[in-house]
């Protein structure tokens, strides 16, 4: 209504004295003094004492203890699930470990991360710019992990490194670097990785002009979504003019991608950990829907069960030579097409992924305690003994809830639709649960 910067109203609040002051949350019902440490924000006048001096009450007490602050995912929804509350948790342990005390943002009563015994300190507040940076002025921490709460945390890298909050692990030009597309491709480039022909439009005429370059099928994606929000493949111009107009009104002021699809391709993914020297594959996944259908509505396979040694190399190798080439510190995942044996690259996510949790119980591997490790220069990838254990294959397989949401349409694409996943181990590949899902695949290839 002012037209003015966000910046300028939380400037003048200050200015006039209205700020923010924690309170308990009352886990006792007033029955006995609470003791556990959860906090809600809340805005008090001033009281006077006898003596005339003015004072807010305010129930968190800072502590001279070195602290960690660990941003969580927010409500649960599709794109940002239980996936990511695991690597909070595992991260907030993981912290406490190399003796700091850990401080929890997340507003999502119903998960682990914001259980009583997990972190020493929990903020029940949106992960929202404004209550997160009035938390770190409050408690003044060491740094902030971005990593572990998925895209929604990874959104508030920019402002933190604004503002000169240490981003703990990859920095933010790193994490910027990987979301622009423009600028990760000219890194592919200069180090010889195949990726699919692209282009960037912010009109429904830039877009079709485009498209003579590229060639139909084409993705088309807006940047800096959740869960493939407002992704679609288009064959014609038709179309493509269409979802333009659509996306545009939707998500205004947003630089959108276009890829040209590789029809028919595999889609595999890898998780690693780089401590920015050296660098440790956690797992490589083969998906067995084709290219196309987003990576979270995917059934994948640990390890792969098709590719083979040429292909396999090839993952590796990009793997390692974009998460040095991003300085990364922490997790990286990487997300590949494969066709006529080339591997090119989709997409690469310097964060944790929804996969981290599906590859540490598979292998049986504290995969994030480790990487966060890393992010706080406690330890380096070659400290640690890695001992993945997994007899046969493990199967990652998304769930639906199409029966909460009857007029859905069911047809999977590059939108995620899922909203959780589970695990299945079976033995060998003769696994008659394995054959109907490879089945599937074939069907989609053929369509």
């Amino acid at each position: 209504m002012l037209d003015c910067y966000e910046s300028e109203v939380y400037d003048k609040r200050v200015e006039m004295g209205v700020n923010r002051v924690y309170k308990l949350v009352d886990t006792c019902a007033a029955e006995f003094k609470a003791m556990t440490p959860y906090y809600y924000s809340t805005f008090e006048a001033e009281i006077e004492t006898a003596e005339g001096e003015r004072y807010v009450e305010n129930d968190s007490i800072v502590t001279d203890r070195k602290k960690i602050v660990v941003l969580g995912s927010g409500p649960n929804r599709i794109g940002q699930g239980i996936e990511f509350d695991y690597c909070c948790v595992h991260g907030v342990l993981a912290a406490a470990e190399c003796g700091y005390e850990t401080i929890m943002i997340n507003c999502n009563p119903e998960t682990v991360s914001t259980d009583f015994d997990t972190a020493d300190k929990l903020y029940f507040e949106p992960v929202f710019w404004e209550h997160i940076y009035d938390i770190i002025r409050h408690e003044k921490p060491e740094g902030v992990i971005v990593q572990l709460g998925g895209q929604t945390a990874l959104k508030l890298a920019e402002k933190l490194d604004k503002y000169g909050i240490k981003i703990i692990g990859t920095s933010y030009q790193a994490l910027d670097l990987a979301e622009d597309r423009g600028s990760f491709s000219e890194l592919l480039k200069e180090n010889d990785i195949p990726y699919p022909e692209f282009g960037t439009a912010e009109t429904a005429e830039e877009a079709l002009q485009l498209s003579d370059e590229l060639g139909f099928p084409l993705l088309v994606r807006p940047s800096y979504v959740l869960g493939g929000q407002g992704m679609k493949i288009v064959i014609n111009k038709e179309e493509l003019e269409a979802t333009v107009v659509g996306l545009l009104r939707s998500i205004p002021n947003n630089k959108l991608l276009l890829d040209h699809y590789l029809d028919g391709a595999i889609e595999a993914e890898a998780d690693a950990i780089c401590d920015g020297e050296d660098i440790y594959i956690i797992g490589i996944m083969e998906h067995i829907e084709p290219c196309g259908i987003h990576s979270g509505d995917s059934n994948a396979t640990l390890p792969p069960f098709n590719l083979g040694e040429f292909v396999m190399q090839q993952i590796k190798d990009h793997t390692k030579t974009i998460a040095l080439a991003l300085r990364t510190v922490g997790l990286i995942n990487i997300q590949f097409a494969i066709k006529d044996d080339i591997v090119y690259i989709i997409e690469a996510n310097p964060r944790a992924s929804r996969t981290v949790p599906f590859i540490s119980k598979a292998y049986k591997e504290p995969y994030v305690n480790y990487a966060t490790k890393v992010m706080l220069g406690a330890k380096k990838v070659k400290d640690f003994k890695f001992n993945p254990q997994l007899e046969g294959f493990a199967i990652k397989q998304p769930v639906f809830s199409f029966n909460k949401f009857p007029n859905v349409n069911k047809n999977l694409g590059p939108e995620m639709k899922s909203t959780g996943e589970s695990i299945l181990f079976i033995d060998d590949l003769k696994d008659d649960q394995f054959y109907e899902l490879y089945h599937r695949r074939k069907m989609y290839l053929s369509k």
